[in-house]
């Protein structure tokens, strides 16, 4: 592996920069496919190519000393290439977060690290390797929201709005290791990946099948410590779908949560497609007709909300889930080691999550996550409990092989989340 270049290097021309340039767009439109909490995309790529930006950066993955927690992690796969090392920074856009509830932050960080994941995958099938990593670990007194002023020193170009959650340094090479149309095959998997939230085949998935949804993780998930468990065992569904039904609707009678979530629900699939983000009640129901589009509309925003929670609306949603959680023939949970995680391991575990959504979409499963019985932690504590999962589970969904297709949710375009610094 050959030596990543000084910070007395010369950054590269525009012309030296166009491969990579043309790589990043690539690998940010298929990126752009990830999963988020209600498709809010909280991520932002930002790309170094001034003199003092990629100083920053490269003092940002080399500085931190051998035993350090916050050495930069050496990923597998690099190799010796080009004279000129490339660097991104993977950042939280505040202005895109959920933020009404506490565990909101674990799913901001989970969401960056599923886009981080595809992104580098991306960027590796087109010959850019990823030879080390630096996450960014807040620190007492550091004030990472106003990181393009204090620390780091990236710049006046650093958007205000994003804090860095790590610092990836890629190195290419001219003829890279992999199969002919590897980067077409992953964009269509990630197309193809979805949310569906519709009934699923009764027939028990396979155990080979889970096996190999749950065999180590390659990229940033790679070495992840996170679990994998698939609740297959009558009583163990039995229980979920219990606790669905006494806490399902905890999101529908809290009034900053639920605010926060119905500002993401799109009139149509019109709108959203315009907006590239959120979803439209379709993505929720199922086709609807126009009658029907507007009595939900109405039914669900928070001022009916308000009133139609003391007469048990959200406990009649709730029972409404269960049913459509007990029929399903799996439901698996991934959880961090850790249960109070820091951005490494969080984002980890969200590499861990594409990775295994990724799979389960080339064997023609769906997922349908049921994140309410997460985003509170009683009930989240209620459900590790009953069900023995250790750590901090992060994410819990259906799983099963799908009755009906489910349309794909908007997503803005991809060069939307880069910047260039």
């Amino acid at each position: 592996m050959t030596s990543s270049p000084r910070s007395t290097a010369r950054p590269p021309s525009a012309q030296g920069r166009a491969p990579f340039e043309h790589a990043l767009r690539e690998a940010a439109e298929i990126a752009a496919l990830s999963p988020s909490s209600h498709n809010c995309q909280p991520w932002g790529v930002a790309w170094p190519t001034g003199r003092g930006a990629r100083r920053a950066a490269e003092r940002l993955v080399d500085r931190a000393p051998a035993g350090d927690p916050e050495a930069p992690d050496r990923v597998s796969g690099g190799t010796g290439g080009r004279a000129t090392d490339e660097y991104v920074i993977l950042a939280l856009d505040r202005e895109r977060e959920l933020t009404s509830l506490p565990a909101h932050a674990v799913e901001m960080l989970v969401s960056c690290g599923a886009y981080l994941q595809i992104l580098l995958r991306s960027l590796a099938l087109q010959g850019w390797s990823t030879d080390r990593i630096h996450f960014v670990e807040p620190r007492a007194g550091r004030q990472t929201r106003d990181t393009h002023g204090t620390w780091p020193p990236l710049g006046d170009t650093w958007p205000v709005s994003w804090s860095p959650l790590c610092v990836v340094r890629l190195r290419g090479t001219d003829e890279p290791d992999v199969p002919d149309g590897s980067l077409a095959e992953l964009r269509r998997t990630a197309l193809a990946r979805r949310t569906n939230r519709g009934p699923y085949r009764p027939e028990a998935v396979e155990p080979a099948v889970l096996d190999g949804l749950s065999a180590p993780a390659t990229g940033v998930a790679e070495g992840a410590d996170v679990t994998v468990r698939h609740l297959v065992a009558d009583g163990e569904r039995a229980a979920f779908a219990g606790l669905v039904a006494r806490h399902g609707g905890r999101d529908f009678s809290h009034r900053q949560a639920w605010r926060e979530t119905y500002s993401f629900v799109r009139r149509d699939a019109a709108e959203a497609a315009a907006r590239g983000d959120g979803f439209p009640l379709s993505q929720l129901f199922g086709p609807l007709s126009t009658p029907r589009r507007h009595a939900l509309s109405l039914a669900l925003a928070p001022t009916t909300m308000r009133v139609l929670r003391h007469a048990g609306y959200h406990r009649v949603l709730a029972r409404q889930l269960a049913r459509v959680v007990r029929p399903t023939p799996a439901v698996v949970a991934i959880g961090l080691a850790d249960a109070s995680p820091g951005v490494g391991a969080t984002l980890r575990g969200g590499a861990r999550l594409a990775e295994y959504w990724l799979r389960a979409t080339e064997v023609g499963l769906a997922l349908h996550p049921v994140s309410v019985v997460l985003q509170h932690d009683d009930v989240r504590k209620e459900l590790q409990d009953r069900l023995g999962l250790p750590g901090r589970t992060f994410f819990v969904s259906r799983l099963g092989r799908p009755l009906t297709d489910f349309p794909r949710a908007p997503r803005r375009l991809g060069v939307r989340a880069v910047r260039t610094i």
